[in-house]
């Protein structure tokens, strides 16, 4: 079985790329969807974060806030590491066992492990190529004002709160650039396919 982690920036379009792969055949392990089943109530994250940031991180039903721990954790960089201690090793854990599930059921599958913080969250040593969706600051800036309806101070802290894209590069086997048309993006990931098919 062939493992591909694939990553980028906040609002480079790696979503867009993962729903393509998906498309092409490949299986997709989507850490965000791993990221909330960790933190569901009751579960041990979710007490060690309630533990931690208190009950202000709660919505009313006792399910946690997305987007009040987000403010907190992205403009306070302790606050962040501690979270990423108590989330990423058991991320990591549930991504393992799906792709050791699936090299047994499914052996001549590629699997895609689509996950923001691949490089940042060392989940690297589980997969044999990393893929990384590159776009200029700029475009991801003019996506979370639009997308997200973020202010531009905004955006720029949650670009400044990942790893810099020039580092990120220095780790990519592959990268796609998606600075221009959803055709021209398209095109390179299915060259990418291709590629790794004839390998494969």
């Amino acid at each position: 079985m062939k493992v591909i982690g694939l990553t980028g920036g906040i609002a480079s379009g790696k979503t867009t790329v993962s729903n393509y792969l998906r498309e092409l055949g490949a299986v997709i392990i989507d850490t965000d969807i791993l990221a909330r089943e960790i933190v569901e109530p009751g579960t041990p994250a979710w007490q060690e974060i309630v533990d931690y940031f208190g009950p202000g991180v709660l919505t009313p039903e006792g399910n946690l806030d997305r987007l009040a721990l987000g403010q907190i954790v992205f403009s306070n960089p302790v606050a962040r590491e501690k979270l990423n201690q108590m989330t990423h090793p058991r991320i990591k854990e549930k991504t393992r066992e799906q792709l050791d599930h699936l090299a047994m059921e499914r052996p001549e599958t590629v699997a895609v492990v689509d996950a923001p913080l691949l490089i940042e969250a060392s989940f690297t040593t589980l997969v044999d190529q990393i893929w990384l969706v590159a776009v200029d600051e700029q475009t991801q800036i003019a996506r979370l004002k639009t997308r997200n309806g973020m202010s531009e101070e905004e955006a720029r802290s949650r670009i400044a709160s990942q790893m810099a894209l020039s580092e990120k590069l220095k780790l990519a086997d592959k990268v796609i650039d998606n600075s221009g048309s959803l055709a021209a993006t398209l095109s390179q990931v299915r060259g990418l396919w291709d590629e790794l098919n004839r390998e494969h």
